[in-house]
């Protein structure tokens, strides 16, 4: 009895080229010449059903560890309030020293000023495990894009052979990666999986650019009885080596800080009027600390229906 072979129906959203294009992998690999025997993007069924338990296996470990990471952002983001609270204390311990009363502490000679220098320093020191927080975040986020630009799965080597191997990475610029559009578990693309990681990570991209706004803030407050603490301005590199990475996570665009909410010209304008007088009131900071906390940008109920739906198509539970 003569077998037929069902065909395989594209997903309803095959990638176009230009998005394509927008998440190709740009590695040394993609730029180096192509080899002699160069693979094409598998069309056999013999071929899809090699790449297909390929692709599967990959978007599980990549969708992990999208996962692995989100958490690890939201840790980071708790840890750095901490230290930004304590940064906000310490100085507005500083600047309402001389109104507060100190009972018998009065009578010790010098009791404010030293209180006040313990107090600055202890700002200072906050200010530095802020600044180091901000930079493992923005390092989290550069990791969760180039995880949502590695989901396609490449044929490594020649087609047809009995020992076929995948790679992340195109070895030959006539393999998409996505073997033709076709669904990978049930119904969807590497398109389409590739579409939600993107709307993933760019909750993280943008509230991290939010981030960095509440830092510079933070940071450049000081006080009025000891030396200043060095401002910074939004287009200061807050760490060796940050616009690197601001560009890795603005994938839309080749300029840095392009997108960053609110715009430079705003952001210099209020935080020069802002910082001269060092009249920072209470109710601003806290404004700074309560935005921290809530993650503007975040959808976390959203994200719950993200990971659910890429869970169910791939029959597992992303936590």
């Amino acid at each position: 009895m003569e077998s037929k072979v069902l065909p395989i129906t594209p997903a309803p959203f095959p990638a176009s080229s230009d998005e394509a294009t927008d998440w190709n992998i740009q590695s040394p690999a993609a730029k180096s010449p192509a080899p002699p025997t160069t693979p094409s993007t598998p069309s056999s069924f013999q071929d899809i059903r090699r790449w297909r338990p390929a692709a599967q296996r990959n978007l599980r470990n990549q969708w992990s560890k999208l996962s692995s990471l989100r958490t690890q952002w939201l840790s980071l983001s708790s840890t750095a309030r901490s230290h930004a609270t304590y940064v906000v204390n310490s100085y507005l311990s500083q600047r309402y020293m001389d109104a507060m009363e100190l009972g018998v502490l009065t009578e010790m000679p010098d009791i404010r000023k030293k209180a006040c220098r313990k107090l600055f320093k202890q700002q200072e020191t906050n200010r530095s495990k802020l600044l180091s927080s901000y930079k493992d975040m923005v390092a989290v986020v550069t990791q969760m894009v180039n995880v949502s630009k590695s989901m396609r799965c490449y044929l490594k080597g020649t087609s047809g052979t009995p020992l076929t191997e995948f790679s992340c990475f195109p070895g030959n610029q006539n393999d998409t990666g996505d073997c033709d559009g076709i669904p990978v578990f049930t119904f969807w693309s590497i398109f389409d999986f590739e579409t939600l990681a993107k709307e993933l990570v760019q909750m993280f991209v943008s509230e991290t650019n939010l981030k960095r706004l509440l830092v510079m803030e933070i940071c450049s407050i000081g006080s009025e009885n000891f030396s200043q603490v060095d401002g910074l301005k939004w287009s200061d590199h807050f760490y060796v080596g940050e616009f690197d990475d601001l560009r890795i996570c603005d994938s839309n665009s080749n300029k840095v800080l392009k997108q960053l909410v609110p715009k430079e010209e705003s952001c210099n304008f209020q935080s020069t009027t802002m910082q001269s007088s060092s009249q920072l009131e209470r109710n601003v900071l806290q404004v700074y600390l309560t935005t921290w906390l809530a993650e503007v940008n975040v959808d976390r109920f959203r994200i719950g229906e993200l990971l659910a739906m890429v869970g169910e198509e791939m029959h597992v539970t992303i936590s």
